[in-house]
């Protein structure tokens, strides 16, 4: 499959439809060659449709579909997944106006909970307009939603799911990621912790999520192979202060590893750290990459995607989504890449003279290679749908809060 990223070319620069943020409920009509923009479009997750999604290239109408996107719209994520959020709409309205498709987005909130994404898959199973996910947001999600999706021949294309064992042993067949995996990003931590910071000693602090059980299982032996003495602490996710944690750091720990993915909790484990007079780094992954809600100076984040203000073709692209919702970090672009390789996907199978259906959209996600993308890289998979190539990006937290990104170890 080709890859038209709307990016990818100068001449797709054309001003993009206004988005609407708001739900609608009940689906919208599908348009007309003009082109609904993808925000323009927007459903809520329960509303169901008798008709399939309707052919387009070959018979001069637009190549029409609906994309599903499910993320942490409201609750203690919001920040993050309104960003998700806002830059996949962004790429669908480019994507229909540049090319003459009609995909409208059906938003799912998933709050970051397995329960909630079960009941979005669910409602999003039922509604046969819907071709592909884009999502879900958290490892933890995928982990109870992937036995439907698969069994429904629904692609998930998640932009923040990094958990290794979503692509091991093949249990989720059609779930793909544009981010690492945490094997590359454990590796990727580990290194910089052992050769940069250089700590006699490392407090590793999960916070019960699979995802971040997962990663700190997978640093806490590189560390322990390089000499580091670690204790391993945990703590549940919902916790407001970590007073109690923080007063375990003896003076030869150097570093604090918090493998988190909510940002207000390691902006509050910093304040704690200062309040006790602790002198310890916080290193942090991931959920922590919010140069509004975590701030802690000296703090190091590690992120599954880049800065792409630092990216020089993305320099108008980035420019145009701060104009319209402002300020963002690194949870975004995956999310607009990921709707890139959905809406690329159903096009395909248009182009073809086909009837996109669940099955042979599925099989043109295998398919997918971008020769460039939002992120700075190519977009394939390989046959466990992990990203080729994957890579980290580490930023530091300077006096000021801003974030700046950091030569790898």
């Amino acid at each position: 499959m080709n890859a038209r990223d709307p990016r990818s070319h100068g001449r797709r620069w054309a001003a993009a439809a206004a988005s609407a943020t708001l739900l609608a409920f009940g689906l919208a009509a599908c348009g007309s060659s003009s082109g609904n923009s993808g925000s323009g479009s927007q459903t809520s997750a329960n509303a169901g449709s008798q008709t399939g999604a309707s052919t387009g290239s070959s018979g001069g109408k637009a190549c029409t579909a609906a994309i599903g996107i499910e993320a942490p719209i409201t609750g203690q994520v919001a920040q993050l997944g309104g960003e998700q959020l806002h830059f996949t709409q962004f790429a669908l309205d480019q994507y229909n106006q540049k090319n003459g498709t009609s995909f409208s987005l059906v938003q799912g909130d998933t709050q970051l909970t397995p329960a909630q994404a079960t009941t979005v898959t669910q409602q999003f199973i039922s509604n046969d307009k819907i071709m592909a996910i884009v999502g879900p947001a958290g490892s933890q999600e995928v982990s109870a939603i992937g036995p439907l999706a698969s069994r429904a021949n629904l692609a998930m294309i998640s932009g923040s799911a990094t958990a290794a064992a979503l692509t091991d042993g093949g249990k989720y067949p059609t779930f793909f990621r544009v981010v690492p995996r945490d094997a590359v990003q454990a590796a990727n931590d580990a290194d910089y912790i052992i050769k940069t910071l250089r700590p006699k000693q490392v407090m590793i602090v999960d916070d019960q999520s699979s995802y971040s059980t997962g990663l700190a299982a997978a640093v806490e032996p590189l560390l322990k192979q390089a000499g580091i003495q670690v204790d391993h602490e945990s703590v549940n996710q919902k916790q407001t202060d970590f007073s109690s944690v923080v007063s375990k750091i003896t003076p030869e720990t150097g570093v604090v590893f918090l493998p988190w993915q909510v940002a207000t909790s390691s902006q509050q484990f910093g304040q704690n750290l200062s309040e006790q007079g602790k002198k310890a780094v916080i290193f942090a992954t991931d959920g922590s990459y919010s140069p509004g809600q975590f701030r802690s100076p000296g703090a190091y984040v590690s992120s599954f995607a880049p800065d792409i203000t630092a990216i020089p073709e993305d320099a108008d692209l980035a420019r145009q989504i701060k104009a319209r919702y402002g300020s963002f970090g690194t949870y975004g672009p995956p999310y607009y890449a990921s709707a890139i390789v959905a809406a690329d996907a159903i096009d395909a199978v248009c182009r073809s003279g086909q009837t996109p259906t669940r099955a042979n959209v599925l099989a043109q996600v295998r398919k997918t290679s971008a020769a460039t993308s939002i992120l700075g890289q190519p977009i394939r998979f390989d046959a466990k749908g992990d990203l080729v190539d994957a890579k980290f990006s580490i930023f530091k937290v300077g006096p000021d809060g801003r974030y700046s990104a950091v030569p790898s170890a």
